[in-house]
């Protein structure tokens, strides 16, 4: 009996009081979720029916939703083709090696960007050449980039930073006299205009990217715009690791790439796509409450509304902090306040891994460099609201104050 009642308290857990108890580490602190997120996915039930009906269907890659995101992309940008790529830094990837450009060449590029696109053209062993930008576009400068034309240049990738278009009459003209490629980076500029045209139809290739910050998504996901129908073939070998369309599966006819895109994400594109008009009308009138809102905090510099012969597809709304204000401290403020924000862009050149680069254009680029010091991109997304805005609003002015203080 005594045995059995032993065998009975040993088998169960032991309760440790005082002194006793072990030593357990306390739980990693995760830090909470912003109240005002820097962005969001616009995700309605069309999307959610569209992806559920592939996962109904044998086809999860290379099927029809492919195609039909494929022939809605370039419809849009008026071209003749459309390829879908796993994301925009592989389509970069892509448009470099489509159109030849690797060791020994120079591709001019700005360093106020994201940093795939000095990235990619390491990657086919070019060298990127980094020119000035324009002080309110944010694009590259034509002046500049004509300056930084030399022999080995083969050619320009152009961005259009945060949505705004780049000026791509001048640039094709230097393109057209020096006998460069233009490529468009046009991942921020899904919708935008310049001169009536959409940004993406202009270069020899134009790259966009839908991560889940930009206009429409995909989840992960890219595409490159092609006018030529040789380019066009050369991108589909090369995402599907170097395969002809019309070859077997194991029939390889060049190296390539798995740089695919699903069925899932081309189903949520395509809806998206779909909805770019009311998507592109919802960022333009959030933008536009902004500009209205913070009006009142002296020395804030906003991001111009409206540009001569553009028309702007917003994705981020990017604004510049006075001089003496310190921008650490201010991201520092909103963030006790639950608000996100982001330094768009630091410089490429200046990012750790870069600042040992010794190649072409390393030279310090003066007005890159003192704009981005003071670039910060606040909350905004499709459907933003007033509230969210104003709040925002209330704990910058009170940031900025706080900074001109110290």
């Amino acid at each position: 009996m005594n045995s059995d009642l032993n065998l009975r308290q040993n088998s169960l857990p032991r309760l440790f009081i005082g002194a006793d108890q072990p030593k357990v580490a306390a739980p990693p602190q995760v830090a909470a979720a912003p109240q005002v997120p820097l962005s969001s996915p616009d995700i309605t039930e069309a999307e959610i029916d569209a992806v559920t009906a592939v996962l109904r269907t044998p086809h999860l890659s290379f099927g029809p939703e492919l195609r039909d995101f494929e022939a809605a992309l370039a419809a849009y940008h008026s071209v003749p083709d459309a390829v879908a790529v796993s994301s925009g830094t592989a389509g970069l990837h892509l448009a470099l090696l489509t159109l030849g450009i690797g060791e020994g060449d120079e591709v001019i590029v700005p360093s106020f960007a994201f940093v795939a696109v000095a990235n990619a053209i390491l990657q086919v062993c070019a060298m990127p050449v980094f020119a000035e930008i324009d002080p309110v576009t944010l694009n590259l400068d034509p002046a500049a980039v004509e300056r930084a034309v030399s022999p080995r240049t083969r050619a320009l990738l152009v961005v259009h930073t945060f949505g705004v278009p780049a000026e791509m009459d001048t640039l094709q003209a230097i393109a057209r006299r020096h006998s460069l490629f233009i490529i468009e980076d046009a991942c921020e500029a899904i919708g935008a205009e310049y001169q009536g045209k959409r940004a993406g139809s202009f270069g020899d290739l134009a790259v966009f990217g839908f991560y889940p910050n930009k206009q429409i998504t995909t989840g992960e996901g890219g595409a490159v715009l092609a006018r030529d129908p040789v380019y066009a073939k050369h991108l589909r070998s090369l995402r599907n690791q170097g395969r002809s369309e019309i070859g077997e599966w194991l029939d390889l006819v060049e190296t390539g790439y798995n740089y695919r895109l699903s069925e899932l994400a081309c189903a949520l594109g395509r809806v998206q796509l779909s909805r770019i008009g009311e998507i592109l009308a919802l960022r333009r009138a959030s933008a536009e409450r902004y500009d209205a809102l913070l009006k009142g905090i002296a020395g804030l510099e906003l991001p111009p509304l409206i540009l001569p012969h553009r028309i702007i597809s917003w994705f981020v709304y990017v604004v510049r902090l006075p001089e003496e204000v310190d921008r650490d401290q201010v991201q520092a403020a909103l963030a006790r306040r639950g608000i996100a924000s982001g330094r768009y862009f630091d410089p490429i050149r200046l990012q750790p891994a870069w600042r040992t680069y010794s190649g072409a254009g390393a030279a310090t680029l003066h007005l890159t460099e003192s704009i981005a010091r003071c670039t910060l991109a606040l909350p905004f997304f499709n459907r933003i609201t007033m509230s969210q805005q104003e709040e925002v609003t209330a704990a910058l002015g009170e940031a900025i104050d706080t900074g001109r203080a110290f």
